[in-house]
């Protein structure tokens, strides 16, 4: 998908939805851009016009060529046979233009589940094969923005809402919740699961693993200081 390509976001949803027609594809990664090769099919041509995606038709002697090509250089032609099932992590009070990361699945019109701590806890994360996360803090400290908008309303609902759900699900502390989730989808990666994290999971979530079960939340955030020991 290089600069020809007139919608390179609906480009992936084309491709997401011709796997649940089952049709078997190549995803051509560093090959103009990253492009997907599908069998010939009026099917997929109509959906393409329809959503306003560029795509060639091309022969199967063209197709040798470009695989040779990919073979001779720094690319790779990886076989896609099935749609994957994709969980993102989303709490409840999140607003839908705020989730930069849901707006572009829907835009490309990719399915995908929401889930939270209960579904986690759960063991829902089995029926997914990939999960992302984004702005969540799995230390319980609220991504630290206590010291600067603790009085505004937003925060505050932050705050109630994961209470809420902490004590509604048998935790005294949010960050003993936090913590129980980061176990989960430790797990989860365990068993075979990918997981994208960007923003405060990336490394929140480590965090919560290296502490532990072990409070290391201060006054301002669950009410008591960090385990002394």
């Amino acid at each position: 998908m290089d600069m020809t390509q007139s919608n390179h976001l609906k480009a992936y949803g084309i491709a997401f939805q011709a796997l649940k027609d089952q049709y078997v594809g190549q995803w051509l990664l560093n090959y103009r851009g990253g492009s997907f090769l599908f069998p010939d099919s009026d099917q997929i041509a109509s959906r393409c016009n329809i959503r306003g995606v560029r795509f060639e038709t091309v022969s199967s002697s063209a197709v040798a060529e470009v695989l040779l090509e990919i073979q001779e250089s720094n690319m790779e032609a990886v076989v896609l046979e099935k749609e994957p099932k994709i969980a993102v992590y989303i709490p409840p009070n999140t607003l839908p233009w705020d989730d930069a990361v849901t707006l572009a699945l829907e835009y490309a019109e990719i399915d995908y589940d929401r889930v939270w701590d209960e579904e986690v806890l759960a063991g829902k994360l089995a029926d997914y094969d990939w999960l992302h996360l984004h702005h969540e803090d799995f230390s319980g400290q609220y991504g630290k923005f206590y010291g600067s908008y603790r009085h505004t309303a937003w925060y505050q609902q932050e705050v109630r809402v994961n209470e809420e759900t902490a004590s509604r699900l048998g935790y005294t502390k949010v960050w003993q919740l936090k913590h129980a989730v980061a176990e989960r989808i430790r797990e989860y990666v365990a068993n075979g699961g990918f997981v994208f994290a960007m923003c405060a999971a990336t490394d929140t979530i480590d965090i919560a693993l290296a502490a532990g079960g072990v409070d290391i939340v201060d006054v301002p955030f669950d009410g008591d200081g960090i385990d002394p020991h």
